[in-house]
């Protein structure tokens, strides 16, 4: 494959017009992934001290995500716009195992982060255990299981080439026809770094909605005017000491339509990105890899790269204590550029994008699912308002109640404020 000093060439197998429209679409998505990945990254620094353990998967997501753009994009942009791979082999070799090493890391971070999920949300007497300690032992783990398949083609397990569309570097797909070991290496990176990840991720994110919607459905079952009076002896209730008011059905309503979002959003996330990769780098292991058109691979890599652009999107939408982070952060830039709350605003009226009446909107349509009175005491998200007209009952911390057991011994789960926080 030539020395390392010397320049080593591919020319590109695709034409000129793609590899012009692949460079642009690359640089689009590197701008946009350090950009993204970064304020993720910033917005938990920010937050640091109040960073949960199942946010460090969160946390290691956007690492692994900002490292393949860095270490991708500056070599692959010059490339398609050359027309050519414009390194040489050691330059390959590192961009192959880069591009392996933290897209594989990021895949598998997906699939703990839903695991943790699953465990806290459907199994809570042991999600509750789960510390810091266990969440650095599997960000580890991650980084040790991505790192056997990037370390294997370096020892002679499978090996690095080039892309069968001539400008970048990855696994040599070809080599699985005429070596045995690289046949195994495709083999067991096909089951243990797609199959079995989606697996795991689709199964996770279904039994957190199933064990939701169930708790959402007994909930409203007991708490429905023709069942509140008949059942209520029946009910054994577990109650806790909390800092504000908190509206079962309510809270479990909102919990579920975020649940859905997320996990939607993760599901089509991993299908969009690897799904097209998978099955193109398939044909050419398992078929004729001299059939593979070259321009379906460079499609399927654009899919692939474009993970590290949505990624921290998916999280910094819809993880509500992300996204207020991320508020609060705007807001205080706006205030220090504009030398005051921007909008014409007094500071005690406006809390940057986040205001008051967003807040009593938030407050109202919780007790409205309830089938509360919109105007039924003070809203816990506006710290200001009437904060002075609240008799000394309402000033202490109230007491909620979890209906923890159905009628007929069946076991019926709510999520506390706490738990929610950990997963959403």
């Amino acid at each position: 494959m030539g020395n390392a000093s010397e320049p080593f060439l591919f020319v590109s197998k695709i034409s000129k017009g793609n590899d012009l429209l692949i460079g642009i679409l690359y640089t689009v998505f590197g701008v946009l992934s350090v950009l993204g990945n970064g304020t993720l990254l910033l917005v938990v620094y920010r937050k640091k001290s109040s960073l949960k353990p199942a946010e460090f998967f969160v946390v290691n997501l956007a690492v692994s995500d900002l490292s393949m753009s860095v270490t991708l994009f500056p070599l692959a942009i010059p490339s398609a716009f050359a027309h050519m791979w414009l390194f040489n082999t050691t330059a390959c070799t590192v961009y192959a195992f880069c591009g392996v090493l933290f897209g594989l890391s990021s895949l598998t971070n997906l699939m703990v982060l839903s695991c943790v999920c699953w465990l806290k949300v459907c199994c809570p007497n042991y999600g509750s255990k789960f510390s810091p300690c266990h969440a650095a032992l599997l960000v580890a783990g991650v980084w040790c299981y991505a790192g056997v398949f990037a370390v294997g083609p370096l020892w002679g397990w499978g090996g690095y080439g080039e892309e069968p569309y001539g400008t970048a570097c990855c696994i040599d797909w070809h080599a699985p026809g005429r070596d045995s070991a690289a046949m195994s290496y495709v083999v067991c990176l096909f089951f243990f770094c797609y199959v079995a990840p989606c697996a795991v991720i689709f199964l996770s994110y279904t039994f957190i909605l199933l064990t939701v919607r169930g708790s959402r459905q007994a909930v409203q079952q007991h708490m429905s005017p023709q069942n509140k009076t008949t059942n209520a002896h029946a009910l054994i209730i577990k109650v806790s000491t909390i800092s504000g008011p908190f509206f079962v059905a309510g809270c479990v309503s909102m919990t579920v339509v975020t649940v859905l979002q997320l996990s939607v959003a993760v599901c089509i996330g991993f299908l969009t990105a690897w799904s097209p990769y998978a099955i193109v780098s398939m044909w050419a292991a398992f078929g004729n890899s001299a059939a593979v058109p070259p321009m379906a691979f460079a499609m399927a890599a654009i899919f692939a790269k474009s993970s590290t652009l949505y990624n921290p999107v998916i999280y910094l939408v819809f993880k509500p204590n992300f996204r207020k982070s991320l508020c609060r952060d705007v807001a205080r830039c706006r205030t220090a550029l504009c030398g005051r709350p921007c909008g014409g605003g007094g500071g005690a009226a406006q809390k940057g994008p986040c205001t008051r009446a967003h807040h009593m909107d938030e407050c109202n349509s919780t007790r409205l699912s309830n089938g509360l009175p919109g105007d039924h005491g003070t809203c816990r998200h506006c710290p200001g308002a009437a904060a002075g007209s609240r008799s000394p009952a309402e000033a202490r911390p109230r007491r909620a109640a979890s209906v923890l057991t159905a009628p007929r011994g069946e076991v019926v789960s709510t999520l506390s404020n706490e738990l929610q926080s950990d997963f959403l």
